[in-house]
């Protein structure tokens, strides 16, 4: 099963738009940022340079989103037929329109989806989206970030802003640790008791004056939710010490 077919499908209908890439790492990291994340389709508006081994290097074996990129000659052209069109930019404009932060942002794009192909815009390296190519774009989007510091590298923010929209459309689950068998109320009570009997045996607990330790270790099994295989060798560190006791009783 590809990476696509395991992606929620408003996925499909979104397509990075990178305007005047300057550098071709950038398309390669920014192809290999998408596709971590499920998004497969880049548009290039007048790249400085691609194809270009500099940008299938820094992809990093998300080759198929370089493969399959479509270059067009203007931000209209990479914009025609989308229900929703967002411009990321970081810095403010007078005339921006909406303006949402990118989490905000990401949540229309999926529910426009439903409608039709949503572009996310994405300017030059130095200065980004000029005003006129944010002015094309229905919303602007901003990451929140460092005020004194708010300069993303280009593929860090379509990282950024690629995470949002998987989160938006719902695909937020991860891999799971393997779960074993828990241990049973006896096997714990059992436990429980043989602690006692070994603490007992090497005088760190008095019968006569427990006090609290019981009921600690008690309240410490319990915090645990130890499993079946964690009691047994639990109940294995007490048997050593049970015959390590009693050799010591005989002198031994």
């Amino acid at each position: 099963m590809n990476d696509s077919a395991r992606s929620p499908p408003a996925l499909s209908r979104l397509r990075v738009v990178l305007v005047h890439t300057t550098h071709p790492g950038n398309i390669g990291a920014a192809a290999r940022a998408m596709l971590t994340m499920g998004i497969e389709r880049l548009v290039l508006v007048q790249p400085a340079h691609f194809p270009h081994p500099g940008a299938v290097a820094r992809a990093a074996g998300a080759t198929r989103i370089l493969d399959t990129a479509r270059v067009v000659t203007s931000l209209s052209e990479a914009l025609t037929g989308c229900a929703l069109t967002v411009g990321l930019s970081g810095r403010p404009r007078a005339f921006a329109g909406r303006v949402l932060g990118v989490r905000e942002a990401m949540g229309e794009a999926i529910t426009a989806a439903a409608r039709g192909d949503v572009a996310l815009v994405f300017g030059t390296e130095m200065s980004g989206l000029t005003n006129a190519e944010l002015a094309q774009c229905g919303i602007a989007a901003a990451i929140p970030a460092n005020p004194s510091y708010a300069s993303l590298n280009l593929a860090a923010a379509v990282q950024v802003v690629a995470y949002e929209a998987r989160l938006a459309a719902g695909a937020d689950a991860v891999w799971q640790a393997q779960r074993f068998a828990p241990a049973s109320h006896d096997e714990v009570a059992a436990l429980y008791a043989h602690a006692a009997r070994t603490l007992t045996a090497l005088r760190f607990l008095d019968p006569q004056r427990p006090r609290l330790l019981m009921p600690r270790l008690r309240r410490l099994f319990g915090r645990a939710g130890l499993e079946h295989e964690e009691v047994n060798i639990l109940r294995g560190i007490l048997a050593r010490i049970d015959g390590l006791v009693a050799r010591i009783g005989r002198g031994g």
